[in-house]
């Protein structure tokens, strides 16, 4: 009876779940939504971490900077065309023209046939005339030659997303876009860096612009002009090199991205789509939670060895004495004293697992 009693596994069976609990309690409390629990174990393992450019490192919020008009249009009706279009996409820089026109009291216009080129752009008629809007791919999937590459260049240096604007198949303005970094971003891709974690900007904006927010964030490798699709290979690619990879995101571009990354991560105020790919929402829109989940996570490893530990050094020490292996010296346990022995087991690997809520 002794024995069986001593030999109870229940301090084994607590090790591991019970700090799993306790720390998707942490990450919830910390703004850190877990969907599986093996998050927790694997975040740690993390050395690279994958960032879209647009909504994710920069807050999303752009603001149109310049335009180069090439029409006889006014350049009021320019942004009316190509604001009523950008108005029925989910992307942040839909949103940077809706804001200009509410701004100016400039009036939608009605759109019919829009579609979403992923990785390209938009189109749709207004007034049975085709608007194509995207960046700089969209012109040769549509076979429109390109005369203003000098003012995209200029346009990127500053810093700017670009958009061209295509009406009937000629180009009639060309209009920057410009966002903000997130304040902690900088902060956030130092430590990562202190911490051995290589960090990329994979985007589907223009090189030159990629560049210029890799250069203040001090990220040194940085894959620009990429397609969604292109963009989970190149998750794959980096999972062929043994690097367990982490990818943060918001958009619909970045799904495939996502659903590929061994850890997928996105951001409350992304689109609903990259919230579904992903592993992990970061519901208060900070990429510090990026760090304080690693953290979370080797923290909860370092605890799941110690309970188990704990579990087994009991085990080895308290079997041996119940079977009587040191009952020749007058050293032997009754069932009543094993009963607490294997109580104190319990107590001692839950009172360590509480110890995580102290992060």
């Amino acid at each position: 009876m002794t024995i069986l009693v001593v030999a109870c596994p229940c301090s084994l069976g607590l090790a591991t779940p019970l700090a799993i609990i306790i720390s998707e309690g942490l990450c919830a409390s910390n703004g850190i939504l877990v969907k599986k629990s093996e998050i927790l174990e694997n975040a740690s393992k993390v050395n690279t971490i994958v960032f879209d450019k647009t909504g994710t490192l920069t807050y999303g919020k752009l603001k149109i900077s310049q335009i180069y008009n090439y029409s006889k249009l006014k350049e009021a009706k320019i942004i009316q065309l190509v604001g009523s279009v950008e108005a029925k996409s989910t992307h942040p820089i839909g949103k940077a023209f809706t804001d200009y026109m509410e701004e100016n009291k400039i009036t939608k216009l009605q759109v019919d046939n829009f579609e979403d080129i992923s990785g390209y752009g938009i189109t749709g008629k207004i007034q049975n005339k085709k608007i194509i809007l995207g960046n700089r791919k969209i012109l040769s999937k549509y076979n429109i030659e390109n005369k203003h590459e000098k003012e995209e260049e200029e346009l990127a240096k500053q810093g700017n997303s670009i958009i061209y604007a295509i009406k009937d198949n000629e180009i009639i303005a060309l209009i920057g876009v410009n966002d903000i970094i997130r304040k902690n971003a900088k902060d956030v891709i130092q430590k990562l860096s202190q911490k051995e974690i290589e960090t990329i900007i994979l985007t589907g904006d223009n090189k030159e612009t990629a560049e210029k927010i890799a250069s203040e964030l001090r990220i040194t490798k940085v894959i620009a002009n990429v397609l969604p699709k292109e963009k989970a290979e190149m998750i794959k690619t980096l999972k062929t090199e043994n690097k367990y990879v982490m990818m943060c995101g918001d958009g619909i571009n970045d799904s495939p991205a996502l659903a590929n990354a061994d850890i997928g991560v996105s951001i409350k105020s992304g689109t609903d789509i990259a919230k579904d790919s992903s592993d992990v929402i970061l519901t208060k829109n900070d990429l510090e939670s990026i760090l304080r989940l690693i953290n979370i996570s080797k923290k909860t490893i370092k605890n799941i060895k110690q309970n188990l530990f704990w579990a087994f050094f009991y085990n080895t020490l308290m079997i041996p004495i119940a079977i009587g292996i040191l009952k020749p010296i007058g050293i032997s346990i009754n069932p009543m004293w094993a009963s607490l022995a294997m109580v104190f087991s319990s107590v001692t690997v839950i009172l360590n697992a509480l110890r995580l809520r102290k992060i």
